[in-house]
């Protein structure tokens, strides 16, 4: 049995597992130890060995010195964070997410570094479009429709929701914003939003459907405009127990995206003489690559449905969505590569990689800056990127 480290802070480790979500007992079980083992590591009765601590790190995602600190860092929690998630919500939020979102502060300062503070695009939407909750939402989806120089036009003309989602992913990064992406194990979280004076962010959940997750961007794009961090959720009920200007915002940021990808004079003129049915709703889908509830939302909007009619279908689909992802996991756990291509984006590996080949960073600072514990797989990675022209 190894040395045991008396230097380590209990409040340190009892503070990183408060701020991972972890009980006791689920930190006993990686351990294969007594709770009351855990319990005497946190109260300073006993210490854990090196090999304990690493394992604690990993579990916790922190640095193995941050447990030798005096204090705890100073960190936002997320209730003063995400204004407009109820605090029930908030403490629902799984480890997994939480970790995603100190993930996203991580990227937030590495793009920072690699552009020395100031964000790369030409363009820069949060700062040239300003937008209040009381903006007309017709003439807003219009603004930054024309903004992001995609016409409805050319969005029908996309094959699929996939060519759509790269589409709608490079206008918004183009436009300042990066995207990045990663399967959350809290299916129903569908994304969040992280502001800042040059690089706010969007995180997406791969695992939904790409349509939702174009629903997603757009949610965010408009809580970034409105300056607020955002988490969303694919069951929005929750937003009827939130009050007063944090209700508000978040209807406006789903209406908004409900109206930039499918505006509602256009809605109206295809609904008009047509009998109302799943077919029509999925044809509808289909022609604008947004989600079926999008379109049933715009139904209950407009008065052609209850709002029962509404609960049902949409809490039917949802059980439909996660059958046919829980088959999907099943079947292959998909290329590791072409999901780091995919979760990282172009626009970032591109900023990463040009500063290695130009001899500014080394390849241990390139698998840092991707998050990436081994040179050997950033080799890797970089062989497939090659491979399919990325660079």
């Amino acid at each position: 049995m190894g040395e045991k480290l008396t230097g380590v802070n209990p409040k340190i480790i009892q503070w990183a597992r408060e701020r991972a979500r972890y009980s006791l007992e689920s930190v006993a079980v990686k351990f294969k130890k007594e709770v009351s083992v855990i319990e005497k590591w946190e109260s300073g009765e006993d210490f854990p060995t090196y090999s304990q601590l690493e394992k604690l790190a990993e579990i916790y995602k922190r640095p193995l010195a941050l447990f030798f600190f005096r204090e705890p860092p100073l960190e936002a929690e997320e209730k003063q964070e995400f204004r407009t998630l109820p605090d029930f919500e908030i403490e629902n939020l799984a480890a997994d997410t939480i970790y995603a979102l100190r993930q996203a502060k991580a990227m937030q300062l590495s793009l920072q570094e690699i552009n020395n503070g100031i964000n790369p695009s030409t363009k820069k939407i949060f700062q040239d479009i300003a937008v209040s909750s009381s903006d007309d939402l017709r003439r807003l989806a219009e603004q930054i429709r024309n903004y992001l120089n995609v016409t409805l036009e050319e969005q029908l003309t996309w094959n699929d929701q996939e060519t759509a989602l790269k589409k709608w992913r490079s206008a918004v990064e183009e436009a300042g914003i990066f995207i990045f992406k990663r399967s959350f194990k809290q299916r129903k979280i569908s994304g969040f939003c992280l502001i800042d004076i040059e690089f706010p962010i969007i995180y997406l959940n791969n695992s939904t459907e790409k349509s939702r997750q174009i629903f997603t961007i757009f949610h965010e794009l408009a809580h970034i405009l409105l300056q607020t961090n955002g988490i969303t959720k694919s069951d929005d009920r929750y937003i009827n127990s939130l009050q007063g200007e944090n209700k508000y915002i978040e209807i406006f940021c789903n209406k908004f995206a409900a109206e930039f990808l499918l505006p509602n004079h256009v809605f109206s003129e295809i609904i008009r003489e047509t009998i109302v049915n799943d077919k029509i709703i999925s044809k509808i889908s289909s022609d604008y690559k947004v989600s079926r509830e999008v379109v049933l939302r715009k139904l209950l909007d407009n008065n052609f449905i209850s709002q029962k009619e509404y609960s049902l279908k949409v809490t039917e689909w949802y059980s439909e969505q996660v059958r046919k992802s829980q088959d999907k996991n099943k079947k292959s756990g998909g290329d590791y590569y072409a999901n780091q291509a995919t979760y990282l984006g172009e626009n970032y590996l591109k900023l990463v990689f040009n500063k290695y080949y130009q001899g500014q960073y080394d390849i241990e600072r390139v698998a840092d800056y991707l998050n990436i514990k081994k040179v050997a797989t950033v080799e890797k990675l970089e062989k497939y990127l090659l491979k399919k022209g990325l660079f």
